[in-house]
C-alpha cells in the first residue's frame, strides 16, 4: 500500500496469500483497502461484493480452512459480542465496523455468550429473520434458557448453528426433518490388531423408516457416516457436508471419567462453514447431539434457498 501511494502502477499478489512462498501479499486484502479505503479503482465496482465468494472458493480448491480472522472476508472479520456493543452496532454500525460488511460479501456476526444481553438476541433473530416481536417474552425465555443451559457447559460463542435452532425451537419456528428411532457403535479389533468401529443407525423421515450401517475412523466418524448415509437419499444436499473440525473439552475434570464433555464440531459444504455443540457425561452422546444439529441446520439452509 506504501508502494502505492509512493508511485507504483504494478502490484503482484495471490488469492489469500498461498502460494510455494512465504510472504505473498494477499491481494484479496490489498484490492479492499486500494479501493474503499485509498480511492484507487482496482476492480469493478459490483464485483467487490464477491470478494469474501472468490476468498472461500480458492481456500475449499486450496484444501485449506479459511482464516477466520482475515482482514475483510474472515468469518470473524465482523464478529461482535458484549451487551452493550452490541446494542451499539444494532443502533449505528459505523461506530465499530470501519466497513459495511455487505459491501465485500460478507456477514455481520454477533457472538452469544454469557455477556448476552437482550440486544443480543434480537439482533440474531434479525440476522435468522425470526421475528420476536411479535412476542416479546420470547426474549425472556431465550435468555434464560441460555443461562441454564451454560450451567450445564453449554457455550454458543463457536456454536451459532446450535443457537439459531434453539430459538427456533423457543418460538415455535423450528421443522423437525427425521426422527431417531436408535442408533448402536460398536469398535472390535481386527485379526491385525487395528481397531475397526461400525455405526448402526435407525432413522425415520416423514414416517419412512431407513435403516443403515457405516465404518469410521472412530464412533463419530462411525455415527456421522451413517447418519449421512440414511439422510442423503431423501436430502442430496447432505453429500457435499463435511465434518472439518471436532474439540472435546472436559468441563469438570475432578469428576474423573464421570466429567461432563463438551463437544464442538464445524462443518463446511463449500460455502459456508457452521459451528454445532453437544454436552453430556457419555462423550458419544454430546457428538451425536452435535452432529444432529449440523446436518438440520444444513437442511434448514436449503430450505430457506
Amino acid at each position: 500500500l506504501a508502494a502505492v501511494r509512493a508511485g507504483c502502477c504494478m502490484v503482484h499478489g495471490t488469492v489469500n496469500g498461498y502460494g510455494e512462498r512465504c510472504g505473498n501479499a494477499n491481494t484479496i486484502s490489498i484490492i479492499a483497502n486500494l479501493q474503499l479505503k485509498m480511492g484507487y479503482e482496482c476492480i469493478p465496482e459490483e464485483n467487490m461484493v464477491r470478494l469474501t465468494e472468490l476468498s472461500r472458493y480458492v481456500d475449499e480448491i486450496a484444501n485449506i480452512v479459511p482464516n477466520s480472522h482475515q482482514p475483510f472476508v474472515g468469518h470473524s472479520a465482523f464478529a461482535h459480542k458484549g451487551g452493550i456493543h452490541v446494542s451499539a452496532v444494532r443502533r449505528d454500525s459505523s461506530t465499530y465496523e470501519h466497513i459495511a460488511p455487505e459491501v465485500v460479501g460478507n456477514k455481520r456476526r454477533i457472538l452469544l455468550s454469557e455477556l448476552a444481553g437482550a440486544s443480543n438476541i434480537k439482533l440474531k433473530s434479525e440476522e435468522f429473520d425470526i421475528d420476536l416481536e411479535k412476542n416479546t417474552e420470547n426474549v425472556n425465555n431465550i435468555l434464560n434458557k441460555i443461562k441454564k443451559l451454560e450451567d450445564r457447559g453449554y457455550h454458543y460463542e463457536g456454536a451459532e448453528a446450535s443457537f439459531e435452532l434453539l430459538m427456533r425451537k423457543e418460538t415455535g419456528e423450528y421443522k423437525k426433518f427425521f426422527d431417531l428411532e436408535g442408533f448402536r457403535v460398536i469398535t472390535d479389533s481386527d485379526a491385525d490388531g487395528g481397531m475397526r468401529t461400525e455405526a448402526t443407525i435407525k432413522v425415520a423421515i416423514d414416517g419412512v423408516s431407513e435403516h443403515t450401517a457405516a465404518e469410521g475412523d472412530g464412533p463419530v466418524n462411525a455415527l456421522d457416516n451413517a447418519l449421512r448415509k440414511a439422510l442423503e437419499k431423501f436430502y442430496p444436499a447432505l453429500k457435499s457436508v463435511s465434518l472439518t473440525d471436532f474439540k472435546v473439552r472436559v468441563i469438570d475434570a475432578r469428576e474423573g471419567t464421570a466429567a461432563r464433555v463438551r463437544v464442538l464440531i464445524e462443518s463446511r459444504d463449500g460455502t459456508d462453514a457452521w459451528g454445532t455443540i453437544g454436552v453430556s457425561e457419555n462423550i458419544i452422546e454430546a457428538s451425536w447431539d452435535a452432529i444432529v444439529d449440523s446436518i438440520e441446520y444444513k437442511l434448514l439452509k436449503e430450505e430457506r434457498k
